[in-house]
């Protein structure tokens, strides 16, 4: 064959995604940390309002919904970019900030599109450990050079469900060069409790490398739409509008999304459901010896069965019982599981089930 992709690009471990499907009459899919209880009623009818206009190209700035994000969260709408998902604003960064043999630093367990967005360009993911599953900012600023261009740090940490705090991040904002890029990806904030987690949008006016990136497809359950934001320095968004496509997010996806942000009241559901589970899912497994559970501030909880083959035994027995969970070989976390917190029943279940497996 004569044609030839860029070499660097087979070096990639294609994503892959939580399992879906299964022979099974009854499946119960808790693998993608996907909002338990759908999407916001509101949401859901501005999107079938959206149908009457299909044919027409979307707001390709998303004007209205920047504006409502800037309302909402009190902060700069010229601040503010969107995209299909924080996927993609993930790999707008990297396409604007690296290039081939530059350096892009992740956490151990970080999500696996940070290294897969730097292998698109041709820089180098470095890995960077990690302490207790917990990201290491200690280790991140040891292994800065003068090649590396970016820094990624998921917080709260998917698949672990740790998260750094307040004055850890100021500590090492501080000590970042203000040549290097660092993404912040808060995908799961409105699910964190904790008083002394970071949530400030004002730090990216005081460090104008700073990138905090939000997503619609946790909390709000617009996965299926694909759409994300970011706030960074204005010099940050206007380079991202230079290298995003021209209608990457769809009128409806727009629209679902400034939805969502007026339902408050299903956002306050969401994320009581949400910790009314993990607090019992946590006093549940710490009943039994043979798997522990990591501390999780996320709507998931990333169990370790202890060695490889016990996971596969408890995994298969999930699937036996129409169980989906997230197996997590892909991140070298070969004897753990991730379990993502579903709606009551589906809880129930799991929990009945879980019962049987490891008594």
């Amino acid at each position: 064959m004569s044609l030839q992709a860029n070499k660097f690009l087979f070096s990639i471990n294609n994503y892959v995604p939580g399992k879906s499907k299964i022979n099974h009459s009854k499946i119960i899919k808790l693998s993608s940390n996907e909002n338990a209880l759908g999407a916001s009623q509101k949401a859901i009818e501005a999107y079938k309002k959206h149908s009457d206009k299909l044919f027409r190209y979307p707001d390709g700035n998303c004007t209205d919904l920047c504006s409502k994000l800037a309302e909402v969260n009190n902060i700069d709408s010229a601040k503010i970019i969107c995209g299909a998902g924080s996927d993609e604003i993930i790999s707008l960064l990297t396409a604007a900030f690296a290039t081939i043999d530059d350096e892009v630093i992740y956490s151990e367990y970080g999500f696996l599109m940070y290294p897969i967005s730097a292998q698109k360009v041709g820089a180098k993911a470095v890995k960077v450990a990690e302490n207790n599953l917990t990201t290491n900012t200690d280790n991140i600023l040891a292994a800065i050079t003068n090649k590396t261009k970016i820094i990624f740090i998921a917080n709260p940490n998917n698949p672990t469900g740790s998260y750094i705090s307040s004055w850890q991040l100021q500590n090492f904002l501080n000590k970042v060069p203000d040549n290097i890029l660092i993404v912040l990806d808060n995908a799961y904030q409105e699910f964190v409790q904790q008083a002394d987690y970071p949530c400030n949008y004002d730090l990216v006016n005081k460090y104008k490398n700073l990138v905090i990136t939000r997503t619609f497809s946790k909390v709000y359950g617009l996965a299926s739409l694909r759409i994300g934001w970011c706030y960074a320095d204005n010099y940050v968004v206007d380079v991202l509008h230079k290298v995003r496509g021209p209608f990457n997010v769809s009128g409806a996806a727009q629209l679902s999304a400034i939805a969502a942000l007026e339902d408050i009241e299903f956002l306050q559901k969401s994320v009581q459901h949400n910790q009314y589970w993990l607090n019992k899912f946590t006093n549940f497994f710490a009943k039994f010896t043979n798997v522990k559970q990591y501390p999780s501030v996320a709507n998931f909880v990333l169990l370790d069965f202890f060695n490889v083959q016990n996971c596969l035994s408890v995994n298969q027995k999930l699937l036996d019982y129409g169980i989906i969970i997230r197996e997590m070989s892909a991140y070298n976390l070969s004897s753990c599981l991730r379990l993502s917190i579903g709606n009551d029943q589906e809880n129930q279940y799991v929990l009945e089930v879980f019962e049987k497996i490891l008594s």
